[in-house]
């Protein structure tokens, strides 16, 4: 028994130096060489930072494009989903009221062109990007807060459409944060 216990004991403190100092170590130091040198890709305007392109942000106002919704309020710190399963009446309800406001403040939008990201919260409450159909039925919205041509808006969106990872991983998506950045740019044109 003494054997085994000694063999144990050698394996936790193998396991503890290789996963607790090497592998974070090596981590860190492959993170030096991504964008954002580890620290994140920040965007910025003026010299000052507005955002991160992996953290979603609120957008509420009518004149911007709106986000997925987040069951953390976009809190980094508290990144979760909302753990409320597809029969749970508060969040049918919340559903609802997402899929209320949409129609509210999207004028001849038709409930059955709603796509899913639009009212449903991702699993870690920070999704920065829409999908590419989330964008499209917004733009008469903002178009029209914006008193924008819905051409202008439209080829706003496609210039800031991301396809799939080599064009067949994964959906066509929006960055919002960025997508918003463009439209307040093309304002100041």
């Amino acid at each position: 028994m003494k054997k085994y216990i000694i063999q144990s004991l050698r394996l936790t403190g193998v396991l503890l130096v290789l996963l607790c100092v090497i592998y974070p170590l090596i981590v860190a130091f492959a993170g030096r060489f991504s964008k954002g040198n580890g620290g994140g890709e920040k965007i910025s305007r003026n010299g000052k930072v507005v955002g991160y392109v992996l953290l979603g942000q609120s957008f509420t106002k009518p004149e911007y494009f709106w986000g997925r919704p987040s069951a953390v309020g976009y809190n980094a710190a508290g990144s979760a989903g909302s753990n409320k399963g597809p029969s749970n009446p508060d969040y049918l309800k919340q559903i609802s009221d997402r899929i209320d406001t949409l129609l509210k403040y999207n004028p001849g939008l038709v409930r059955s062109a709603i796509p899913a990201d639009m009212v449903t919260a991702s699993g870690s409450g920070l999704d920065p990007n829409i999908s590419e159909q989330g964008a499209i039925i917004q733009i008469k919205r903002i178009a029209a807060y914006r008193k924008l041509n819905e051409r202008k808006v439209a080829e706003l969106v496609v210039s800031n459409t991301k396809g799939p990872l080599f064009g067949m991983f994964g959906p066509t998506t929006v960055n919002v944060l960025r997508l918003n950045l463009a439209l307040d740019e093309l304002k100041n044109k």
